[in-house]
């Protein structure tokens, strides 16, 4: 079986992996064109591209998968069927139409839940204690396609990244039993329309917290912002970005954002809309390196009333 394998971030790396180690024949690996990257701006591959070069697999690069050049070489490769695993590209029903067998996909939510492009960050945002994997057939909408197998994992404490890495292995797991056992003999089980939902893309505009909503909600956000786009807050017009946080027993009276306590031996506390208090654990200041709230605090002060969240 000739494959054609369509990814881009580190979720897809384990499922092209899998692949090559099973010994299936991926004759070609599509992913995004190679972007500048950091303060730097040095242009980086993706994840997949990396992988694929260590395995000898020819790598293409379209800007737009869906244009007729593209789609004529999709199609000179002969693929009987083409895998995609958060490839970024919407395809066209031409791309669909490419292997003789069709597509399929490895998506990280348990569909018809979670459909789009951020699932797991959003699940974990809104307080879902359980995530998953689901092998679908891919059509020309967006993860709508009858569903082969899905597989579950807990979400509970876990930030994005390392649920994403988790799912990760549990896909490529799922991906190699279902071909193994025969892409014919896999059932296509149509999704439920009813119990569906879509969440967006996340912009680094939606990754600002919102100190006016209750802690638990803001714990749940800051691991379901880690660690691309990161949550963040402003103090004093800086950007602060929030890597971790927990939630304590103590509250507060102050309005929300409003530091609680600030000193090196308790850390850092602050003021939410339900009145309990968050523990900021760890966080980025401009120009410091990610640090603990008790380690920026040996040597700096945060005054308590201070206010965080407001840009001027």
């Amino acid at each position: 079986m000739r494959i054609v394998f369509m990814g881009t971030p580190e979720f897809a790396v384990p499922s092209l992996t899998a692949l090559l180690e099973n010994g299936f024949d991926v004759v070609c690996v599509v992913t995004q064109p190679d972007r500048p990257k950091g303060r730097g701006h040095a242009v980086v591959c993706s994840p997949v591209k990396s992988a694929a070069e260590r395995f000898g697999i020819p790598v293409f690069q379209p800007e737009k998968i869906r244009l007729a050049e593209n789609v004529a070489y999709l199609r000179s490769l002969k693929p009987d069927l083409m895998i995609t695993a958060a490839f970024g590209q919407i395809l066209s029903q031409e791309v669909l139409d490419s292997a003789a067998l069709g597509t399929i996909n490895v998506h990280a939510s348990l569909l018809p839940a979670y459909r789009g492009a951020a699932p797991v960050n959003w699940a974990i945002v809104n307080g879902e204690a359980v995530g998953g994997v689901t092998l679908m057939y891919t059509d020309a909408g967006i993860d709508t396609g009858d569903m082969i197998e899905s597989e579950s994992c807990s979400l509970v404490g876990k930030t994005a990244d390392e649920a994403l890495e988790e799912l990760s292995h549990i896909g490529a797991g799922l991906l190699v039993r279902v071909l193994k056992n025969g892409l014919e003999n896999a059932p296509r089980i149509r999704q439920d329309a009813s119990k569906a939902s879509y969440y967006p893309v996340i912009k680094k505009e939606m990754a600002a917290v919102d100190w006016s909503k209750p802690a638990i909600c803001i714990e749940r956000f800051v691991r379901g912002m880690y660690s691309k786009p990161g949550a963040y807050t402003f103090y004093h017009g800086a950007v602060v970005k929030l890597a971790a946080t927990t939630l304590t027993e103590r509250r507060s009276d102050e309005a929300p954002g409003t530091i609680a306590w600030a000193d090196e031996k308790e850390g850092l506390g602050v003021a939410c809309g339900d009145g309990a208090c968050l523990s900021i654990e760890k966080f980025t200041f401009p120009g410091t390196k990610p640090m603990t709230a008790k380690e920026y605090l040996r040597g700096r002060k945060l005054p308590v009333g201070d206010v965080l969240g407001t840009q001027a």
